[in-house]
């Protein structure tokens, strides 16, 4: 920021150190030596937060279903005679496992149905919901995001070996036959 002397005139560069979060500056000038006290001006902050939809949402050949929370649960369904499971392939639970029990598992840190260790990974940060052959990834409102395909999302349907990343954690989903007991 620059600033002038209000007595003389001579132009001061006021750098980030000397400004802080302050509304009002203090400085001395190189010059005649007195004191001005100058207000700094802030422009607003214009950032935007922009998460883009998955390709399967933007409208384009787009299912006509809408899922959303208030969906019965009736409908969610393990698959029959196959295995899902989550697979922790990068990030500080690298190596986990989590074969899928149920059809809606939350994703987060402890106390989560799935809790991985990973600091930037929020409390509830993501549920995998399955409706037979449909898995679907939902971030809740994450504080990071949840991204699938370099893209930050809100919701995206995911198959057999993708992947996705919460946290600095990478996940793949697999969905096998499951293999036959012997009794």
């Amino acid at each position: 920021m620059q600033a002038n002397c209000e007595f003389c005139g001579t132009p001061h560069r006021l750098n980030d150190s000397q400004i802080g979060e302050r509304r009002r500056v203090q400085f001395a000038c190189s010059k005649c030596g007195r004191s001005t006290v100058v207000e700094v001006e802030r422009p607003p902050d214009r950032t935007q937060v922009v998460s883009p939809l998955p390709e399967f949402a933007r409208g384009n050949g787009a299912p006509r279903r809408q899922y959303s929370i208030a969906d019965s649960d009736s409908d969610l369904v393990l698959p029959p005679g196959k295995v899902i499971a989550l697979s922790v392939i990068s990030g500080p639970s690298r190596g986990l496992v989590f074969p899928l029990d149920r059809p809606r598992v939350i994703l987060g840190r402890a106390g989560a149905d799935l809790p991985l260790d990973d600091p930037n990974v929020s409390r509830r940060h993501c549920s995998i919901e399955v409706r037979g052959d449909v898995v679907r990834l939902r971030d809740l409102d994450s504080t990071n995001g949840t991204f699938f395909g370099e893209e930050r999302v809100r919701a995206a349907e995911l198959r057999n070996m993708s992947e996705f990343r919460i946290g600095s954690s990478l996940i793949l989903l697999t969905i096998r036959p499951r293999l036959a007991t012997a009794i």
